[in-house]
């Protein structure tokens, strides 16, 4: 049981990954605020329209898509589409005992990867490096997943 400590040096590399990407996801919520407020719209809820000290003057575009908030959107749905699979993944991953090494080269690199998706949609890059920068995390989880099911299925 005493693998399941921050002492265990392959869960705290864990818990630095996963803690990146949970701040990384939070963080998409307010950039989205924020990108509204800067905006003056791209808002969803009828209710949005109401007068407020930080809305005083509603307005019925208000609510029509704005392209500068749906892609900071689009951005944060990309990543609830994938981190929660990294989060269990991950988690599981840890419990086979890989090598710190490789457990570190992995898991790092699925944040970088998530880091660097965020720079290309964030930038407006092309689809294919977008593509490149998600398929370097998604090769990540299917080699720690088939590395689990191996583990599991060996045991």
């Amino acid at each position: 049981m005493d693998k399941l400590t921050l002492a265990n040096p392959l869960l705290a590399t864990y818990a630095i990954a996963a803690s990146l990407m949970i701040l990384k996801v939070v963080a998409m919520a307010w950039l989205t605020v924020w990108r509204m407020m800067q905006e003056k719209g791209g808002y969803r809820a009828p209710e949005d329209l109401r007068r407020t000290p930080l809305n005083p003057k509603p307005d019925p575009v208000q609510l029509a898509p704005n392209e500068r908030v749906e892609r900071i959107r689009r951005i944060m749905q990309n990543d609830l589409e994938n981190v929660p699979f990294f989060l269990a993944a991950g988690f599981l991953y840890v419990l086979t005992q890989p090598s710190l090494a490789l457990a570190q080269w992995l898991l790092y690199g699925y944040v970088v990867s998530r880091f660097l998706h965020f720079l290309a949609y964030a930038t407006g890059q092309i689809h294919e490096v977008r593509a490149a920068t998600w398929t370097a995390g998604s090769l990540i989880l299917i080699y720690m997943s088939a590395s689990i099911l191996l583990a599991a299925l060996g045991s």
